[in-house]
C-alpha cells in the first residue's frame, strides 16, 4: 500500500535534552551508576496526537564495511519511558520497505496499555533512504501520476508502454543514486538498527515490527542474536520466498480478499444495489474496470488507478464501506465523483509515496536475485492472472524495475535461529499481503517462538487494532516475557473481530485505532 505516514521531525523544535539509558535487559529505572553516555540528542517534536514525541538524528556509515567512509543520517523518534521499572528501548517498524516509522512510535506508545508503554522508550526510525533520513531517495517523481497504461497487457503496445515505464524508473534510480543503491538493502538497514542500539547505550533491543518489518526483525535476530531481548513480529513475511515468489503468492491472496469484499457487498444489496450474488457483483466490478479503461473518471481514475484504489481493501476491511459506496455510485448512480475521491484518499501518490516506492524497489531489487528475462515474468504472471486476475499484473508492473535493476543482488538471509529468547508472532489466517503460511514458516524457523493466530481474520497488521484477545498476549509478553505454549500449529488462537457495517448504520466506519494503524503501515511486499 502506497499511503505513507507524515514525517514528524519537521515539527517545531523547542528544547534539547540528552538521552540516558540502561542496558535493555535491566529492570530498574536508570541511575547515575548504571547509565552510559548517549550519542544522540533528543528534541521535542510533539504533535496534538503524540505530545511527548521527541526527535533526533544519528550518523551511520553508508557502507558498514567501511565505518570511516561516507556517513548518512537516520531520523529517529522517541516516546520516553515514565515508569520506575525500565525495560529498555522498544524499536518499532511499520514495514514497506520504505515506510516511515517516526509516527509509529507515538501510535504504539499510546495504544499499548499505559502501564506497559511506560516501561519502554518506544523508538521509531526512518530506515536509510526513507522520509526524514538523508539522503531520502526519490528516483522518478510523478512515476504514478495518472492516468497510467492499463496494467493488463492485452496488446503489445500496452506491454511495451508498461515495460518502458519500468525500465525508465530503474535507469533513473541508477543514474541519480549510483553511489547509494548498493547499500540500500535489508542487511544494511539491520546494521543501522544495531547502530541505533549502540547509540541508545543498550546491551539489547526489544523489537516490534509489522509486515516487511517482520523480515527486518528476523534478519536482525539472525545477525545479532545476542542483542535481542524481546521480539514481536506481526503479519509475517515468508522469508523463503523473498521476493519474487512472495509477490506471486500475494496475487492469489489478494484475489481471495477482493472476492471477500464482493461477498460483503452482496450481503448488503439493500444498501449498494449491486446484486445478492457475489459472482454477479464481481462481474460488475470488472465491467466498471473495462469502462474506466476506455474513459477514465475525471481524467484521473483509469483501470490501473481503480486497482490501486481497491487494493487497500485487501489490507484492511475498515475501508470496505467507502469502497462499496464509490463502486455503487459509479455503477448504479453513474456518479464518478465518489470513486475519484476514494482514489485520492486511498491511492494517490504524493512526495512521500514517491520516496516510499523508490526505497521499496531499491531494497527488494537489491535483497535477492530477480528473473532478468522478461519472458519468465510474462509467463508466470499470465498463469497467475488466469486464476487470480485482480492484482496479478498490477503487482508485476509494480515490481518490474527489478528485472532491469542497475545493481547486483545479494543472497537472501536464512533466518533460522536457535539462539533467541522466546519470540511472539501474530498472523491472521486470511491476510493477503503476507499470507498465513509465512507465519507458520517463521514459527518453525525461530526456535522457542510462539504463534498467535487470528482465525478468520483478513487484515494486515492485527495487533493494536481492536482485537482484545491478541492485545492481551502482546501486553503480557512486553510486561514480563510471557508467551502462550500450545501443542498444535498455533500456540494460541483468537477469533477475528466482526466485519464492518455499511456507513449508514450505527456501526459505521472504521475505528480510530484501526484506521490510524493502517494509515501508518507502509507496505507492498
Amino acid at each position: 500500500m502506497r499511503k505513507r505516514a507524515a514525517v514528524l521531525c519537521g515539527a517545531a523544535v523547542v528544547m534539547a535534552g540528552t538521552l540516558t539509558a540502561v542496558p535493555a535487559d535491566a529492570s530498574p529505572s536508570p541511575t547515575a551508576g548504571s547509565v552510559h553516555a548517549a550519542k544522540v540528542t533528543w528534541k521535542k517534536c510533539g504533535t496534538t496526537d503524540y505530545p511527548t514525541l521527541q526527535c533526533a538524528s544519528l550518523k551511520v556509515p553508508l557502507d558498514h564495511a567501511n565505518p570511516r567512509g561516507r556517513q548518512i543520517s537516520l531520523a529517529l523518534s522517541r516516546v520516553p519511558h515514565t515508569a520506575k521499572k525500565y525495560q529498555g528501548p522498544l524499536l518499532v517498524n511499520p514495514g514497506g520497505p520504505g515506510g516511515s516509522g517516526l509516527t509509529l512510535a507515538g501510535f504504539v506508545a499510546s495504544s499499548l496499555p499505559k502501564a506497559v508503554a511506560a516501561q519502554y522508550d518506544v523508538i521509531g526510525f526512518d530506515p536509510r533512504g526513507v522520509g526524514a533520513s538523508k539522503p531520502a531517495l526519490d528516483c522518478n517523481p510523478g512515476h504514478f501520476k495518472p492516468v497510467r497504461p492499463d496494467t493488463v497487457p492485452s496488446t503489445p503496445a500496452l506491454e511495451r508502454a508498461n515495460l518502458n515505464r519500468a525500465k525508465a524508473f530503474a535507469a533513473a534510480c541508477g543514474k541519480k543514486y549510483a553511489s547509494v543503491l548498493p547499500y540500500i538493502d535489508t542487511v544494511s538497514a539491520v546494521r543501522d538498527m544495531d547502530s541505533i542500539r549502540q547509540a541508545l547505550g543498550a546491551r539489547k533491543l526489544n523489537y516490534f515490527g509489522y509486515s516487511y518489518g517482520t523480515y527486518l526483525g528476523a534478519v536482525y535476530a539472525k545477525l545479532f542474536p545476542g542483542h535481542v531481548r524481546r521480539l514481536v513480529l506481526d503479519s509475517i513475511v515468508d522469508p523463503t520466498g523473498v521476493w519474487y515468489d512472495d509477490n506471486l503468492g500475494q496475487d492469489h491472496a489478494f484475489n481471495d480478499r477482493h472476492r471477500a469484499l464482493m461477498s460483503w457487498i452482496a450481503k448488503y444489496d439493500k444498501t449498494y444495489k449491486l446484486g445478492t450474488d457475489p459472482d454477479q457483483v464481481e462481474a460488475k466490478w470488472y465491467a466498471m474496470r473495462a469502462a474506466l479503461a476506455k474513459k477514465p473518471a475525471d481524467r484521473k481514475v483509469g483501470a490501473s488507478e481503480l486497482e490501486d484504489t481497491f487494493m487497500p481493501g485487501g489490507y484492511y476491511n475498515g475501508y470496505w464501506p467507502y469502497l462499496a459506496e464509490a463502486f455503487s455510485a459509479y455503477v448504479v448512480k453513474h456518479d464518478p465523483d465518489p470513486l475519484v475521491e476514494a482514489y485520492q484518499n486511498f491511492a494517490a501518490v504524493d512526495a512521500s509515496g514517491d520516496n516510499g516506492y523508490s526505497v521499496y524497489t531499491s531494497v527488494q531489487c537489491r535483497d535477492t536475485s530477480w528473473p532478468r528475462d522478461w519472458n519468465q515474468w510474462r509467463k508466470d504472471t499470465w498463469e497467475v492472472a488466469e486464476q487470480a486476475p485482480f492484482m496479478a499484473w498490477n503487482n508485476a508492473w509494480y515490481n518490474a524495475p527489478c528485472a532491469f535493476w542497475p545493481t547486483r543482488s545479494r543472497q537472501p538471509v536464512n533466518i533460522a535461529n536457535s539462539q533467541l529468547p522466546p519470540a511472539l508472532l501474530f498472523q491472521a489466517t486470511d491476510d493477503a499481503a503476507t499470507p498465513y503460511q509465512g507465519g507458520v514458516t517463521v514459527h518453525r524457523l525461530l526456535a522457542r517462538s510462539s504463534l498467535v493466530v487470528e482465525q478468520g481474520g483478513g487484515n494486515h497488521g492485527v495487533t493494536l487494532s481492536g482485537n482484545t484477545c491478541l492485545d492481551k498476549h502482546l501486553a503480557a509478553y512486553l510486561t514480563d516475557g510471557t508467551v502462550p505454549r500450545g501443542r498444535g500449529e498455533a500456540d494460541a488462537v483468537c477469533k477475528t473481530v466482526p466485519d464492518p457495517k455499511p456507513l449508514t448504520s450505527k456501526a459505521a466506519s472504521t475505528s480510530a485505532r484501526g484506521s490510524a494503524l493502517h494509515g501508518l503501515l507502509g507496505y507492498r511486499g
